[in-house]
């Protein structure tokens, strides 16, 4: 029995084509890494909260990376500004898979991405994704981790994507792939 709190079938097929804010701090904030997932999944549409599927390791591996001091549930995603972190997707409108974006959302995406970094000035943007970022930003050689390329006057890392469907990148592999991006960019959780 799932929990008054739980999306079901009906509130799922209701959350196609929903779109999520994004989660930044306030200009002029410290911002140290936006990351970018691909789109918003069905669960976290019918929610309000990104990576928000209980399958999804952004979450704890956010944590055990150290960019928090606790793990956050998706509904506290409002106090990752005060991490200096940030949430937003490449295209906007949920889907039930990735696999149904096209390739010019994915483009566009990446066009409204660099508006973003443009705007909000993140010291990285970490998109957790490989195979969007290379459809996205016409990089089919890219692979996971620091890229030479910069997005506006941000650093790029590629980080794998979180989603338990992505089940080859285990959770203590996702842990190193971000706890690298916090290493190397010398962030520290306290603001």
């Amino acid at each position: 029995m799932r929990s008054r709190s739980s999306p079901g079938p009906a509130d799922l097929q209701a959350a196609r084509a929903r779109t999520l804010p994004d989660v930044l701090p306030e200009p002029g904030a410290r911002f140290a890494v936006l990351f970018c997932g691909i789109n918003p999944g069905l669960y976290s549409a019918a929610t309000g909260y990104h990576f928000a599927r209980p399958g999804n390791r952004f979450w704890p591996v956010l944590h055990l990376s150290g960019f928090t001091s606790r793990r956050l549930a998706p509904c506290e995603q409002r106090l990752l500004p005060g991490y200096g972190l940030g949430i937003t997707n490449l295209v906007a409108r949920a889907s039930a898979q990735a696999s149904e974006l096209t390739r010019d959302e994915l483009q566009a995406g990446a066009a409204r991405l660099l508006e973003l970094v443009n705007g909000h000035e993140p010291r990285v943007v970490a998109v957790a994704g490989v195979t969007a970022y290379r459809a996205a930003f016409g990089r089919p050689g890219a692979r996971v981790g620091p890229q030479e390329e910069t997005l506006g006057t941000a650093r790029l890392w590629i980080l794998p994507n979180p989603s338990g469907l992505n089940a080859w990148w285990t959770t203590p592999r996702l842990v190193a792939a971000f706890r690298e991006l916090r290493l190397a960019e010398q962030y520290d959780d306290r603001p």
